[in-house]
C-alpha cells in the first residue's frame, strides 16, 4: 500500500477496478483496453501481491511488444513492488545481453521482456519457466501486428500449465482469441468501454489539407499553439527522419524516435524530451508505445494512422493526470475514410479546424512573447536593468521600445525550403464491427472523393511529374 500511495494512486481506473479482485482470485483474465487506462497497475499491483520475496527463482514473466513499454512496464513494476523489495527485471533487443545475463544472475522475481530477446535467454537457459506462477501479454494485439505470435506461443509452451495467465489487448483480432483458447483456463473478460476509449480532456481536432499544404501547417499551428511539449506522429521511419530535420531547419528543437535509432540514442532522444531540451518529438506508432511522459500538451497526427486503435494510442500520450491536452489530426481528401472509422471507435467527432495563415502565425507568436514579458514584469527583480531602461527612454519612446524587444523575441515564421518524401496512404484496418460502408458516407455535404494536389509548400502550384521528393517553402 506504501507503494501505491507513493505513486499518486488515489482512485482506481475502470480497468483497475474490474480486473484486481479477479486477479487477486487467481483467474485467468482478458483485458480489453487501451493505454493510458492504468491497466499496468491493473496487473501490476496483483502481480506483487504474490510475489514471494524470500524465493530466488522467477515467478512472473510480462511480454511487452518494444522495448520502450517493456523498459516502461519495468520501472512501475518497480515503484509498484518498492515497500516488498521485489527484484524486477527488463530485458529487450538493443541492450549488451551480456550485462543481461550478469543482472538475471541476480534472481529477479519478475521478468518484463520482448519477445525476441526473452526467447534468446531461455534458448541459452539464463532464464528458467520452471516455476512461473503468472504470465502477463501486454498489448498483445501489437505483438500480432510486429509478427511476434509464434514467439509467444513458444514462451507459453514453456511455462507450467498450473499458472496465472493475463492477457491485455486493445482489440481482439482471431488469433488473440485463438491464443486465448489455448493457453487460457476459463478467462474472464474485463472490457473499458468504448465511451472510455478517449478522455474528455483531450481536445480533438482535424484539418483537411492537400500533402503539400502539411508541413507549413505544422510549423504555424507550433507558432500558434505554442506548446510546452509536442509530439508529431509520422506514418514511417523516413518520415520521421524527415520531418525532424525539417522542423529544425524551420528553427524548432525537434529530435526524432523509431525503430532503426540504437537503444543508447533512443534513451537520449527520451531524455531529452523528458528534461525539456527538446520542444517537438517525431515519432512512429511502434517507437511512441509504451511512453509515459508527463507534460505533454498537444499531439499532431501529420498522418493519420493506419487503423482507430492506433488515433487512441497517439493521442493517450496526452491529457494526462486530469490535465488538459489537444489533438490535431491531418486529413488529405482521400483518408476522409480513416477519419470516419476514428470517429465511429471512439464514439467522439472531432472539431474541423481552419488552417491557420502567415499572420496568424506571427501573432501567435507576438503572444507568446508578450506574455513572457508580462511574467517577467510581475516577477522578477529588474532592479539591475532600470537605469538602462531610463536612459533608452529619455532617447525613444516607450512604444518603439516595446516593439523592438517583440521584434527581437518573436520567431518570425521561417519560408526557408524544406524536402519532404510523399508518403502513400497506407490501406486502413477497418473495425469487423464496423460497416464497410460508413468510410463512404458523406460528411456535412463534403465530397469524399479524392483530389489532393501532391505538391508541398505554402504556393498553389501543380504537381508536374512523378517525382517523389517535393520541396516545401
Amino acid at each position: 500500500m506504501k507503494s501505491i500511495e507513493k505513486m499518486g494512486f488515489e482512485e482506481a481506473t475502470p480497468i483497475q477496478a474490474q480486473t484486481i479482485p479477479l486477479a487477486l482470485e487467481g483467474s485467468d483474465i482478458i483485458g480489453q483496453a487501451q493505454t493510458g487506462t492504468g491497466k499496468t497497475a491493473a496487473f501490476g499491483i496483483p502481480l506483487m501481491e504474490k510475489i514471494d520475496i524470500k524465493a530466488d527463482h522467477v515467478q512472473g514473466i510480462v511480454i511487452a511488444p518494444t522495448r520502450e513499454l517493456a523498459i516502461q512496464v519495468s520501472e512501475e513494476l518497480f515503484k509498484l513492488g518498492y515497500g516488498k523489495r521485489a527484484r524486477v527485471l527488463a530485458v529487450y533487443g538493443g541492450q549488451d545481453i551480456d550485462r543481461q545475463i550478469r543482472a538475471l544472475k541476480k534472481k529477479p522475481h519478475i521478468i518484463v521482456g520482448t519477445p525476441g530477446r526473452l526467447i534468446d535467454h531461455i534458448n541459452r537457459k539464463n532464464i528458467r519457466l520452471g516455476e512461473v506462477s503468472t504470465v502477463v501479454l501486454d498489448e498483445a494485439d501489437e505483438m500480432l501486428n510486429m509478427g511476434f505470435i509464434e514467439d509467444i506461443e513458444s514462451i507459453l509452451s514453456n511455462v507450467p500449465a498450473e499458472r496465472q495467465t493475463l492477457l491485455f489487448s486493445a482489440t481482439m483480432p482471431d488469433p488473440i482469441r485463438k491464443i486465448a483458447e489455448k493457453f487460457m483456463k476459463e478467462p474472464k473478460l474485463v472490457k473499458v468501454k468504448a465511451k472510455e476509449m478517449t478522455v474528455s480532456s483531450i481536445e480533438q481536432y482535424y484539418l483537411e489539407l492537400r500533402e503539400g499544404e502539411k508541413f507549413d501547417t505544422l510549423a504555424r499551428l507550433l507558432d500558434i499553439q505554442t506548446p510546452e511539449l509536442a509530439i508529431v506522429f509520422g506514418r514511417t521511419k523516413r518520415r520521421v527522419d524527415e520531418l525532424s530535420s525539417a522542423l529544425n531547419i524551420r528553427g524548432y528543437m525537434a529530435e526524432g524516435i523509431h525503430g532503426d535509432l540504437s537503444q543508447a540514442k533512443r534513451l537520449s532522444v527520451l531524455k531529452k524530451f523528458k528534461e525539456g531540451s527538446i520542444d517537438v518529438l517525431v515519432a512512429t506508432d511502434v517507437a511512441a508505445r509504451g511512453l509515459d511522459i508527463s507534460g505533454v500538451t498537444h499531439v499532431y497526427n501529420f498522418d493519420i494512422p493506419q487503423d482507430p486503435e492506433s488515433y487512441v494510442h497517439r493521442i493517450g500520450r496526452t491529457g494526462r493526470a486530469g490535465k488538459k491536452g489537444m489533438a490535431v489530426t491531418f486529413v488529405t481528401p482521400r483518408e476522409r475514410g480513416q477519419l470516419y472509422a476514428v470517429e465511429n471507435t471512439t464514439k467522439k467527432r472531432m472539431i474541423k479546424m481552419k488552417a491557420p495563415t502567415l499572420s496568424e502565425a506571427l501573432e501567435g507568436q507576438q503572444k507568446a512573447v508578450t506574455d513572457r514579458i508580462i511574467s517577467t514584469v510581475e516577477q522578477e527583480d529588474l532592479s539591475l536593468y532600470t537605469s538602462t531602461a531610463e536612459e533608452l527612454l529619455q532617447k525613444y519612446s516607450a512604444s518603439d521600445l516595446v516593439a523592438s524587444v517583440l521584434k527581437l523575441l518573436t520567431k518570425e515564421p521561417d519560408s526557408t525550403p524544406v524536402k519532404l518524401t510523399e508518403e502513400a496512404p497506407m490501406p486502413m484496418r477497418r473495425d469487423r464491427n464496423r460497416s464497410s460502408s460508413s468510410s463512404n458516407r458523406q460528411r456535412n455535404g463534403r465530397s469524399t472523393s479524392p483530389q489532393g494536389r501532391k505538391d508541398y509548400g505554402n504556393k498553389r502550384s501543380r504537381s508536374t511529374g512523378q517525382r517523389r521528393e517535393r520541396t516545401s517553402k
